[in-house]
């Protein structure tokens, strides 16, 4: 698993980064793991393994397409919560696709509606609640609520 969190490093040929891949393994849980092999993980491991290797190189944009598309729902929540806990420590630009809106509720400061056919912009909306959030908070219900009503008017 530390072969493949510095894979990006090896490619890019910039040096020894196995102290910051320690780190990053750590920061999600995975000190430890390192001798792992991939199919030794389970698919939350696989994910929090791929985070770090995007990480690794300290990028200041990410993007995130579905990644957790794949996975259980309790798999897809821990992974959301250990997402905005990295993103609270290791603050980066985000760019998250994703076709949950509870999740994008959950996760974004701000959620840019597409329209269908062809996918333009139809409204960005500002989520504008404080971090931490968690599922099932009151108000992350109201803004879901909220960007569902605004989906029905966009497929309308």
């Amino acid at each position: 698993m530390l072969s493949n969190v510095l894979l990006p490093i090896e490619i890019s040929g910039l040096g020894d980064h196995r102290e910051r891949a320690h780190e990053l393994l750590d920061l999600v849980g995975l000190g430890g793991f390192e001798k792992r092999l991939p199919h030794e993980l389970s698919g939350g491991m696989q994910q929090r393994v791929s985070l770090c290797r995007s990480l690794i190189q300290s990028p200041r944009v990410m993007l995130m397409d579905e990644p957790f598309s794949a996975l259980d729902a309790i798999t897809r929540t821990e992974l959301s919560e250990e997402l905005q806990r990295v993103q609270l420590e290791l603050p980066r630009a985000v760019v998250f696709v994703t076709h949950s809106i509870d999740e994008a509720v959950l996760l974004a400061d701000r959620i840019v509606v597409l329209s269908p056919r062809p996918g333009r912009i139809h409204e960005i909306v500002d989520v504008g609640l404080p971090r931490p959030r968690a599922l099932g908070q009151v108000e992350l219900d109201e803004v879901s609520r909220e960007l569902r009503g605004l989906l029905g008017e966009v497929t309308a």
